[in-house]
């Protein structure tokens, strides 16, 4: 092969990647430019806090998914594991009312439990599937119908609500914030900029490459494969964790049909992002926007009233598909 030859294969292969890394944000672009063709209301404050507000939760956990994915697993668990997380932060809350009074002591209790429960929740399923060796799909699979049965269970069937006066102290979690920007998207943003740091410039990032990549040369690597993996359960479980502190205030309540298909968002966040699903390599800034592509779609269709809003979850299905052939066709291409 001569010079020229492969000057210019390395031009093409530039330009692949060039597309394959800003493909997402040319997306975004397109988006925010149809929605406000569509809708002059599109961009206005209100509009946009509103969609950055309801994306946050999904893109807190999608985060944590990240590194799962990028390690080479799945959680499919994580939508019901919120539903049981604030399922169990709401009863303990109101059980504690009578011995510490409703006051910002209680609320901050609240949150501990709340974060407690999602790491326990995540170790739990790291533990299975690093030590036991049982596959993270049936383990996340077995989770997610066993913590969606358990707050049914515990909410006898109804919802579990918080303490009326107790839910007018934590409402502003939710709808106040720093600046005009609420407490969620300030959540989010920082969440989003500690997992960037943490995956491109720690050696916990670059573990959970190898080992997505190929897990006998980690070992061969001296990477702790077990203690690694098992980490990326923990950290997940603790982000939906943490994930559900910000969206318990919103409602002030929780039930069976509490975070149904946030797995779904998060997976797609994460494969439109860029995020290889097989594992390897993974990329936060990418699934940030992601996670806003999905958000902006919703919101387009409801703005616009395109389709019913029934089938966002089968519109979503179709972006995580055409994100994987995507990726399948890069991979060929390469």
């Amino acid at each position: 092969m001569t010079e020229a030859t492969m000057n210019t294969q390395r031009k093409i292969n530039l330009r692949r990647f060039n597309f394959h890394v800003l493909g997402p944000l040319l997306a975004l672009i397109a988006l925010i430019i149809l929605g406000a063709l569509l809708n002059p209301n599109f961009l206005s404050y209100g509009n946009v806090t509103n969609v950055l507000a309801r994306s946050a939760f999904i893109g807190i956990i999608a985060i944590g998914m990240t590194f799962v994915i990028t390690a080479g697993g799945i959680d499919l668990s994580v939508g019901s594991m919120a539903a049981f997380v604030a399922g169990v932060m709401i009863m303990c809350m109101n059980a504690l009312i009578p011995a510490m009074g409703v006051g910002i002591p209680l609320i901050v209790v609240g949150m501990c439990i709340a974060l407690l429960t999602g790491f326990a929740a995540g170790m739990l399923n790291g533990v299975l599937i690093s030590k036991v060796k049982i596959e993270a799909f049936i383990v996340t699979l077995g989770s997610m119908g066993i913590y969606r049965s358990l707050v049914t269970w515990l909410a006898d069937g109804g919802t579990l609500s918080l303490n009326f006066d107790l839910r007018g102290l934590y409402r502003p979690v939710y709808y106040d914030g720093l600046l005009g920007i609420s407490w969620p998207i300030i959540v989010f943003a920082v969440v989003a900029i500690l997992g960037e740091l943490i995956m491109r410039h720690t050696a916990f990032g670059r573990h959970c490459a190898a080992i997505g990549a190929n897990e006998q040369v980690a070992r061969y690597s001296a990477v702790n494969v077990d203690r690694s993996r098992t980490a990326t359960y923990v950290l997940l479980g603790t982000l939906v964790g943490l994930a559900t502190i910000m969206y318990v205030p919103r409602l002030g309540s929780a039930s069976g049909s509490t975070g149904v298909l946030w797995e779904l968002e998060a997976i797609a966040a994460v494969i439109i992002g860029g995020t290889v699903l097989k594992g390897g390599y993974g990329r936060i800034w990418g699934t940030v926007v992601g996670v806003l592509i999905l958000s902006l779609i919703d919101n387009i269709l409801n703005l616009a009233s395109i389709v019913s809003p029934y089938l966002n979850g089968a519109i979503q299905g179709v972006v995580v598909i055409l994100a994987v052939v995507l990726q399948r066709e890069r991979k060929t291409a390469d």
